[in-house]
């Protein structure tokens, strides 16, 4: 049976009619966004560092919300794609999320996942209206506003963090593989690093993860973001299993605010474009 096939199968009947009962439409919520818009495009370089390798270029990453809306549902959204190349681990990632530009909430998600020998494609429906996810493999309910793994993270940058104080916590939920997962990210205060971009006045965050195959503790993980409108990430640090890995801002271009948090002739804010 071909996606299109099942999407239609498993989404007439459930969006009415889930399991014999009529399913209530969830109102959509509003949610104000100054931190990004139509055009933005950042480019990220990967390290990875370990004894044996010492330190080594492992490959970039793309984060872009494309230039153009597109209507899904009868409402408009942000079209946003992530790509991903490694050449030390032979990974080539593909992400693609269609994000209600007013509720900041995805109606449908892709990905194609090809790391080493893995594989992994999927596509998933939201009916968020309905409070259904469907995928390739299932159907299953879901909570209001619900993320899924690139919505979570451009969310994320719209919250207002100004009252929140060192030490405290948020919880962030996303929808990912037909299971939903929360997690929790640490307010570590404010820091001001150096990165190739320059000297940045930065948010510091500690995320927890998943323990696994790559990570061994729940907060292996920092996370610096820009201390201005954009809240955009320009560094992660993480320890692996085996050595470390950097991730790093090196380009970027359609901000939305002036890059004002970038230390340039005494803190005069930098323009929105870098490549």
């Amino acid at each position: 049976m071909t996606i299109k096939s099942f999407i239609i199968f498993c989404i007439l009947i459930p969006v009415f009619a889930f399991q014999g009962k009529p399913l209530a439409a969830q109102p959509l919520r509003t949610i104000e966004n100054t931190a990004f818009t139509n055009g933005e495009n950042l480019t990220f370089r990967v390290y990875y560092h370990s004894a044996i390798t010492g330190k080594v270029t492992a490959g970039e990453a793309n984060l872009e919300v494309k230039k153009k809306s597109v209507t899904k549902n009868g409402r408009e959204t942000y079209h946003i794609a992530k790509g991903a190349f490694n050449f030390f681990f032979k990974v080539d990632d593909k992400f693609e999320s269609f994000i209600d530009e007013q509720a900041l909430i995805p109606w449908y998600f892709t990905r194609r996942t090809r790391e080493g020998g893995y594989k992994k494609d999927d596509e998933v429906s939201f009916h968020q209206n309905h409070g259904l996810a469907v995928s390739r493999n299932s159907v299953k309910r879901i909570p209001e506003n619900t993320q899924d793994i690139m919505s979570v993270f451009y969310y994320a940058r719209t919250l207002d963090i100004a009252g929140v104080k060192q030490g405290e916590s948020f919880p962030l939920s996303f929808y990912l593989d037909d299971s939903l997962y929360t997690s929790k990210i640490v307010f570590l205060g404010r820091d001001q690093i150096v990165t190739e971009l320059g000297k940045i006045n930065c948010l510091k965050f500690k995320p927890m993860v998943l323990k696994g195959e790559v990570f061994n503790e729940p907060y292996p993980m920092e996370l610096w973001i820009t201390d201005d409108l954009n809240r955009l990430p320009v560094l992660v640090k993480s320890a692996v299993i085996v050595g470390s890995v950097k991730i790093e801002l090196i380009g970027y271009e359609g901000l939305k605010n002036p890059f004002s948090s970038r230390v340039i002739n005494g803190n005069k804010p930098a323009s929105a474009s870098k490549k």
